[in-house]
């Protein structure tokens, strides 16, 4: 099997080296390219990748093929990879927005499978949402996911608009943990804590949460509950959270970004 990214940027470049790595590829280096020189230059030095400059050279060999780029860009690169691509491949799209109609009026091909990426990827801790087009096959799909799951774990979903949904949730998710932590670190930096310090409480008590959560069927309000009893520390911070409409303001922001995922979807 001869997998193709096109697009080296944090996410191309993220399931690039966990396909690469995997043994998947049946010890076949994957193709990679990028329009950036410098990059090509630097990931051809790399053993586990054969890098291109040219479309026109890796595109026709590759039986799967992902599409990696910014969604403004997608018009340039059908526009450049169409009279290269056939319709025995299958196009996996890591691209937000994009739908898989447009995808397959664009390259003139059938086969794509439409994800949702997130960022832990990076760090194989990922979680990748998928649909596909029905000329796409149960083994093909398989195969596909396989490669997904090179960067952690993935999900597969029946219709696109799961997939615009999971952007809402874990496409867009880390930023608002990302969000919630600098909350805390500012405020940890106010009540007299040097920045080194903040850092290693608020980062290790995300740690911790998360791994007490994963060793139980516990639901996050019962831990809750658990850790905050009547008249305490913990009551009065959940308290001022709920009088200030946190949780609705987290599900807003969520659906907004479903929303968006929607409206680039037309």
């Amino acid at each position: 099997m001869k997998v193709l990214v096109i697009g080296a940027g944090n996410m191309g470049l993220t399931y690039a080296e966990g396909m690469a790595q995997s043994p998947f590829l049946n010890k076949r280096n994957l193709m990679i390219h990028d329009v950036s020189a410098e990059k090509i230059e630097a990931l051809d030095k790399l053993p586990h990748f054969d890098a291109y400059a040219d479309v026109k050279d890796c595109v026709p060999q590759a039986d799967v093929i992902f599409l990696a780029v910014k969604p403004f860009h997608t018009e340039d690169l059908f526009g450049k990879i169409k009279d290269l691509v056939n319709d025995s491949q299958i196009i996996v799209s890591l691209m937000a927005g994009i739908t898989i109609e447009t995808i397959q009026n664009g390259l003139g091909i059938s086969k794509v499978v439409r994800t949702m990426p997130n960022l832990p990827a990076k760090v194989g801790k990922g979680v990748t949402s998928f649909t596909e087009s029905k000329e796409v096959s149960r083994v093909e799909l398989i195969m596909v996911r396989n490669l997904l799951d090179t960067t952690g774990s993935s999900i597969h979903v029946n219709t696109e608009e799961f997939i615009n949904a999971s952007t809402g949730i874990s496409g867009s998710g880390p930023a608002y943990i990302f969000y919630f932590m600098q909350s805390m670190l500012e405020a940890a930096l106010k009540m007299g804590f040097s920045k080194n310090d903040s850092r290693v409480l608020v980062t290790k008590t995300f740690e911790g949460a998360v791994a007490i959560f994963n060793e139980s069927d516990l639901s996050p309000e019962t831990w809750m509950d658990r850790v905050a009893s009547k008249g305490g520390t913990t009551r009065a911070a959940l308290d001022s959270m709920d009088d200030n409409n946190v949780k609705e303001l987290i599900k807003d922001a969520a659906y907004a970004a479903f929303n968006r995922a929607t409206e680039l979807g037309k």
